[in-house]
């Protein structure tokens, strides 16, 4: 071989050698910057190679945003790309709806708290429909946020008497549902419906085009557009509400109930299937088992419902029954409590269950829907429903039989010291997916901003009963980590099918609870986490673990979002959300603490993650694939909702409800931020 020969070689290797580089850097730069493809439909703008026809979306919405959750199931996915991981540093306020229905702390009252804003808008064409806590609906053009009609349930219409007749305020608002009446007439009366669970127990059907009720919606009950809970028997005491929205799948409209859980005998936690057209009632389930209906009450569902319209199932997340803090007097199986509950739509009845808290004391109601998605598990696709809890868990049952799809095993929990309670032996703990929030604390993790402040937090820790996750209330004092305002809670979980992730956020804040004999003179007023508890002679006072500084003594990241590969149920990564925390002090940014949070997540096919939910007021991009933060935008309040994404013209928008949470104490507000990419 000559000189020039190698030389030519070696140069030639080199020209391979940059070829093979600027081949890689483009599919790099090709993986950052562009869309991804979803592996089970392909492009999602691509149509079927020699068909001319899309391939059939499983989950996901197209151009809309049909439901709460998104669809049906709950995804919190959309297969809109045209945001994506190149282009979402460009977003901007495209525009900014107001409607003024918010009540700061007090204004309603000496000791009243204000408003929450968690809605989630529904998009269905041109078209976003959204709900107030002063239970009006507006529909605004979505391409530019100016109103097309608003209903006030307060006001008549056209002579007809208005729906409420009092001046009540309802404080929450989740969402409204959708629906078209295959059988009418495209364009005629009512042939779209928007429904809202009203704030008395009335559900009102209103037409999409007018905002108008619709007039033989409720007619079997004489009622004109609405059909009413208190039409039918309680079976129990308290008031009965709804903040969160129904749901319809097929022609059968589901709605559930709330109930005031810190009764005895509190109202059961009934959720009634009606007819979508006229309103008939077509079924009652109960989750209380009927001889013991005024024994207990509550195990209801105040969360999202979901639904599987090819099976004709109504997925259901209960709560605890009541009382919430004690079960002396309730010693008795309630399988449907603190569960997954898969209903038949058609009658009513249960297809199985799945128990995820046994005689709960801990507040653990189940927060969030359940999550209906098609997973890839053991080399297969797997159709399934994913729960998360606050204690930081994830449950996946087969959505066929409710079997767990992960190993869960039944551990030995503590018992209780409080007189005439008795606790289940053991509870359901998933070996996998491996917990997304922090479900348990050492002394030497106990935390502090400077010495003193941590030394104080670990004498309190040594002074509280502390048995691990599922320590239950005490007589003298407990430390419940995770708390009842922890893990998921409300929001959701959000399912990415081309990377196979779950994402979901994190609340990661202890407290404690004490059950004491309640003073005579002890009024039953209450607050979120103390109150005294009606017939028993107890009283059960909460509080947030904190420093005297005002700060938690559980360790930072108080707020955390979550990826979790669901064919090894392992962690991918793991960020903190959110940038501040407010109990009395503001963190920087750069410290990486996290904050607790209420809302939820989305995914869309631009490979992005869209998350509010924290204290900071922020708004957030995050890469779905690594969890890098790649957007942020300020809020007027903490968007402590679930955003929706959606198109119009071709132009996509995301939008979240920016009005904060008054149980979290954040600023108020009533604001609908949408944003799109500059035109």
């Amino acid at each position: 071989m000559t000189g020039r020969s190698g030389a030519r070689m070696f140069t030639g290797r080199r020209i391979g050698i940059a070829l093979l580089l600027l081949v890689a850097a483009f599919a790099i730069w090709s993986f950052v910057t562009l869309p991804l493809p979803d592996p089970r439909y392909g492009d999602p703008a691509r149509p079927i190679s020699g068909t001319g026809a899309v391939m059939p979306r499983l989950t996901g919405n197209g151009d809309d945003w049909t439901g709460t959750g998104g669809d049906p199931g709950g995804s919190q996915w959309s297969p809109l790309a045209a945001i994506n991981r190149g282009n979402v540093a460009g977003l901007k306020v495209a525009w900014t709806h107001r409607s003024g229905d918010f009540l700061e702390a007090g204004q309603a009252g000496e000791g009243t708290m204000g408003t929450n804003l968690e809605q989630t808008p529904v998009v269905i064409g041109s078209t976003l429909y959204y709900c107030t806590p002063f239970d009006r609906v507006f529909a605004l053009d979505a391409a530019t946020g100016r109103q097309r009609w608003v209903f006030d349930p307060r006001k008549p219409i056209a002579g007809s008497p208005a729906i409420f007749s009092d001046a009540m305020k309802q404080k929450h608002c989740r969402g409204v549902a959708y629906w078209r009446d295959a059988t009418a007439t495209p364009g005629s009366l009512c042939a779209e419906r928007i429904y809202r669970a009203l704030g008395d127990r009335a559900i009102v059907a209103l037409d999409t085009r007018t905002g108008r009720p619709c007039p033989g919606f409720g007619a079997p009950n004489r009622h004109a557009g609405f059909v009413s809970h208190k039409d039918f028997d309680p079976r129990g005491e308290g008031p009965v509400s709804a903040s969160s929205p129904p749901i319809v799948i097929g022609d059968v409209l589901v709605a559930a109930t709330g109930a005031r859980d810190s009764l005895v005998d509190a109202a059961d936690g009934i959720v009634r299937g009606f007819d979508a057209r006229d309103g008939r009632m077509l079924w009652e389930f109960d989750p209380i088992p009927a001889e013991h209906a005024h024994e207990t009450g509550a195990a209801n569902v105040w969360t999202l419902l979901s639904g599987d319209p090819m099976r004709k199932l109504v997925f259901l997340a209960t709560t605890e029954p009541s009382p919430d803090y004690y079960g002396g007097g309730r010693k008795f199986d309630i399988p449907y409590a603190n569960a997954v509950v898969a209903v038949s739509t058609e009658t009513g009845k249960v297809v199985w269950h799945y128990q995820i808290v046994h005689h709960d004391v801990f507040d653990y109601d189940l927060p969030t829907h359940p999550t209906l998605v098609t997973i890839r598990k053991d080399g297969q696709r797997r159709d399934v429903v994913i729960q998360a809890t606050k204690m930081g868990t994830l449950f996946v049952l087969d959505r066929d039989t409710g079997k767990p799809v992960f190993p869960i095993d039944e551990v030995p929990v503590p018992a209780s010291r409080v007189p005439g309670e008795k606790l289940s032996p053991t509870q359901p703990m998933p070996r996998l997916p491996e917990p997304f929030g922090v479900i348990a604390l050492k002394r030497e993790e106990v935390f502090g901003l400077t010495p003193l402040d941590r030394a104080w937090c670990r004498r309190r820790f040594d002074g509280l009963r502390y048995d691990g996750i599922f320590t239950p209330p005490d007589p003298h004092e407990s430390l419940n980590v995770p708390s009842s305002m922890g893990g998921a809670n409300w929001g959701g979980v959000a399912y990415d099918p081309a990377t196979n992730l779950l994402i979901v956020k994190s609340a990661n804040v202890a407290t404690t609870m004490s059950m004491r004999p309640a003073p005579v003179s002890d009024s039953p007023s209450q607050s979120f986490m103390s109150r005294v508890i009606p017939g028993t002679g107890l009283k059960a006072e909460g509080e947030y673990f904190m420093s005297p500084l005002g700060v938690p003594c559980n360790p930072p990241p108080w707020g955390t979002l979550t990826a979790i590969d669901m064919e090894s149920g392992r962690t991918v990564w793991k960020v903190p959300l959110g940038q501040s925390y407010r109990f009395g002090i503001t963190v920087p940014a750069s410290f990486g603490w996290g904050s607790p949070n209420v809302g939820g997540p989305i995914v869309t096919a631009g490979g992005l993650v869209f998350v509010g939910a924290s204290l900071d007021a922020k708004f957030r991009a995050l890469d779905v694939r690594t969890g890098r933060e790649l957007w942020q935008a300020k809020l007027p309040a903490p968007g402590m909702a679930v955003p929706a994404t959606y198109r119009v013209a071709g132009r996509q928008y995301v939008t979240i409800a920016a009005g904060g949470n008054a149980i979290a104490g954040t600023a108020i507000g009533d604001s609908l931020v949408t944003f799109a990419l500059e035109k």
